[in-house]
């Protein structure tokens, strides 16, 4: 299904469809404010599974983050983060930025890594936040599958290459074509590992 939200103003009806959707175990393609991803439920297990056979990779290899509407769960699914990091992910959240954190045992052991990380990411998107917030925990995302980011900023074509793999394709307009900033917290001081929308000067 593709379905159209306003980009400033998403209904509430389209929302509740979505945060349904979510909650039965569907996936989503939807917009951020870099690219459009791939999301589901957090815990729902065989949509996480679902997601890594659309990327063709292993659950606890794959790299995928937690979309949150706003720094309140930080506590939940991190663990103590001290307070000179807490006002850096303030002063860059949200925004096209994916932040490494150490993963409390609230993220479900599917997404355990042997590292034991979550990305995190707060979209300055108002779609992929109104979808959070109804849902009412964060949205397990990952990147599209394959190299051809130039076929993921349009929906319908999205929606034409992906259908039959996803649920919803969630049309927000046209996005961008640069991932987020991936930016490393484990390590002292934070290191970037890779360049993208964000611009970072820690």
């Amino acid at each position: 299904m593709l379905l159209h939200l306003h980009p400033e103003n998403p209904g509430d009806r389209h929302l509740r469809l979505i945060s349904e959707c979510l909650l039965d175990g569907g996936v989503i393609v939807y917009p951020t404010d870099t690219i459009y991803g791939l999301g589901c439920d957090i815990f729902q297990h065989k949509a996480i599974e679902r997601i890594c056979r659309i990327k063709q990779v292993d659950p606890q290899k794959a790299q995928l983050s937690f979309v949150c509407c706003d720094l309140g769960d930080l506590s939940k699914y991190t663990k103590s983060i001290s307070t000179p990091l807490y006002r850096m992910l303030k002063s860059y959240l949200p925004g096209p930025y994916t932040f490494i954190l150490p993963a409390s045992k609230q993220v479900p052991k599917i997404l355990q890594s042997k590292k034991s990380t979550i990305g995190l990411r707060i979209p300055d998107h108002i779609i992929a936040r109104a979808i959070v917030e109804k849902l009412d925990h964060p949205l397990l995302s990952a990147s599209l599958p394959g190299e051809m980011v130039e076929e993921y900023t349009d929906p319908e074509l999205i929606h034409e290459n992906l259908g039959k793999q996803v649920d919803i394709v969630v049309d927000g307009g046209i996005g961008g074509m640069i991932p987020s900033t991936i930016i490393d917290c484990t390590k002292e001081p934070p290191e970037i590992i890779r360049q993208g929308a964000g611009i970072w000067s820690e």
